[in-house]
């Protein structure tokens, strides 16, 4: 309250000013609210307000046909596989272009839609929404998009060039009349462009009239020229095969020689692929579904023909390492080239699951799959996932040890090793099994997680030499210190016995008629103290049979006097 001078007695209430803006603040929000609902009833309701559609078409079209997104498309397919392109230009929204043009371009632009259709994608009308508000319906609650009205659906995204164009169906309401789903002007507007990239070819005007006609998915001239095709790319891998073959017995014996034999299949089917390829783009041009799978397989077929020819090239590095490095795998190399192997047989794995992720990432990327599958995918992933780890169970527990055997380095490629009972070389560690080359030069092959999950020994872990025995059972009356002497000249005597100051013969057993002489010795490695054991073995028998041949062990048979007796008598009465 203000006293204001020269007017006694009077008091003068003025309003303060935060009051009078939070009154002008509420009214403005009253009024931008009102005008707001009344201007976004078109979007709650979920359409489009226009004032006429396609003013410039002649013929008038049945709206029912056009209620939902499947009942429109339904009908322009109907319409187009008709050949009634006027009729089936009132399906698209003609808004940017003027009356005029509407009648002269409203039908071959309509005909121009049905052949991207046809070629291009692939449209699946029952997946598209039945409802006219072309709301989601998903029971399981999975689909953000559940439960909401829309007024404009994707029906395909297609690339030209570098770009990519979306058809689109969007609805339309005039006035108070049913709203209607229609081809989206922009859409409209790139449908020449998409003609252009997957219209028909060249080649197609020179095919009868009879033969474009439909039949089942295919037309019949599509059912006589999909067979030739793949007859002629296949005569085309066939020749690419055999001149790598003429090449290969030109090039010197080695490396070169082994990568190019490995290379002949996966550089066929690249220029397979790469010859398909140019067919699709340049001469003919199929139905959307001849031609959808063609691109999924060719991609699918390039990326594994160049992983495959990057694997040979790691495969010829590593062979022309080892046999520059170790020769012929085994345990007599030293135990720095053995752990190289090992390790550049680890990277192959490591190389060869890094091209695998790369590849999928590549083929997933260009067949588009997830915007194929869509939210189908990630609802079934779950299942995906289990059935993948059920069935596969046994191949990643395989790899899984792999990669530890690789890493721990428990053995290494060249290793001799003692596994249930038989000598084995370790030749190679693969993804699943290992490679053992037994003493015999057979192959033994044993998956990863059974070699890991069973003990074995290591004959070349720390080093290759073993301490070998040799035993003799002799008589009682051999000489041990005369034995040991030919033992000691012998053994010095072979080239695999080393550390001769090891050398020892005593004797480590004894029974009433025999005794047991027992030699040890050092040697290299397993296999060669096992000939030098052999070797010295059979020279010892010889020195015994031809100059002590007492000394081999006799049965002592102890005879009663009465087995004396029977004896004397039935030699008398002989």
């Amino acid at each position: 309250m203000i006293h204001e001078p020269g007017n006694a007695g009077m008091t003068i209430k003025r309003p303060r000013w935060w009051l009078v803006a939070l009154a002008a603040l509420v009214f403005s929000s009253l009024c931008m609210a009102q005008e707001g609902g009344s201007g976004s009833d078109s979007e709650a309701e979920g359409w489009y307000e226009v004032n006429a559609l396609n003013v410039g078409l002649n013929e008038s079209v049945d709206q029912t046909n056009l209620r939902t997104p499947r009942e429109t498309m339904r009908h322009f397919m109907r319409l187009t596989e008709k050949g009634d392109y006027e009729g089936a230009a009132h399906i698209l929204n003609l808004a940017d272009l003027s009356p005029r043009e509407q009648r002269a371009r409203g039908g071959e632009l309509a005909r121009q839609l049905a052949e991207v259709f046809r070629r291009g994608k692939w449209l699946n009308i029952s997946t598209l929404s039945a409802r006219p508000d072309g709301m989601i319906e998903d029971v399981s609650g999975k689909d953000p998009r559940a439960g909401r009205m829309r007024r404009d659906i994707e029906l395909a995204s297609l690339e030209a060039g570098n770009d990519a164009y979306d058809i689109r169906l969007g609805r339309y309401r005039v006035g108070e009349e049913e709203p209607v789903w229609l081809i989206t002007p922009e859409s409209v507007s790139s449908i020449p462009v998409l003609y252009d990239r997957y219209g028909p070819s060249r080649f197609e005007d020179y095919i009868p009239e009879p033969l474009k006609q439909n039949f089942g998915l295919l037309r019949l001239w599509e059912w006589i020229a999909i067979p030739l095709v793949l007859l002629a790319i296949g005569l085309i891998g066939k020749g690419v095969h055999l001149v790598m073959t003429v090449i290969t017995r030109w090039l010197p014996s080695g490396s070169p020689s082994i990568f190019f034999t490995q290379i002949r299949s996966p550089v066929a089917l690249i220029v397979m692929a790469l010859v398909t390829q140019t067919l699709l783009d340049f001469v003919v041009s199929f139905s959307a579904v001849v031609a959808t799978t063609l691109r999924v397989t060719l991609t699918i077929v390039m990326a594994w023909g160049v992983g495959m020819i990057a694997l040979r090239l790691i495969d010829t590095f590593m062979l022309h390492m080892t046999r520059r490095m170790a020769g012929e795998i085994d345990d007599s190399k030293p135990r720095d080239e053995r752990k190289l192997l090992t390790t550049l047989y680890a990277l192959r794995r490591v190389i060869i699951l890094v091209m695998v992720v790369l590849v999928s990432i590549y083929v997933l990327g260009q067949v588009r799959l997830f915007e194929t599958l869509g939210m189908s995918v990630l609802a079934s992933a779950s299942v995906l996932a289990v059935l993948v780890g059920i069935a596969g169970q046994a191949v990643l527990s395989n790899i899984i040890s792999s990669f530890q055997l690789s890493l721990a380095k428990p053995l290494r490629i060249g290793d001799l090793v003692m596994f249930e009972g038989q000598w084995c070389y370790v030749e190679s560690i693969f993804y699943t099994y290992i490679l053992l080359r037994v003493w015999n030069e057979r192959r033994l092959i044993v998956p990863v997680t059974y070699f890991a999950s069973r003990p074995f020994e290591n004959l070349s872990a720390k080093s290759t030499m073993e301490y070998r025995t040799l035993e003799l059972t002799l008589h009682l009356n051999a000489d041990v210190s005369c034995l040991r002497e030919k033992f000691l000249e012998f053994a010095k005597a072979e080239e695999n016995v080393i550390e001769h100051h090891k050398l020892l013969c005593s004797v480590t057993a004894q029974t009433a008629s025999a005794q047991t002489i027992t030699c040890f010795m050092m040697t290299v490695d397993p296999l060669s103290g096992w000939a030098a054991e052999a070797s010295i073995r059979e020279k010892l028998m010889a020195f015994i049979r031809d100059h002590h041949p007492d000394w081999w062990p006799r049965q002592v048979v102890v005879l009663s006097e009465q087995d004396i007796a029977l004896g004397e008598h039935t030699k008398t009465h002989s």
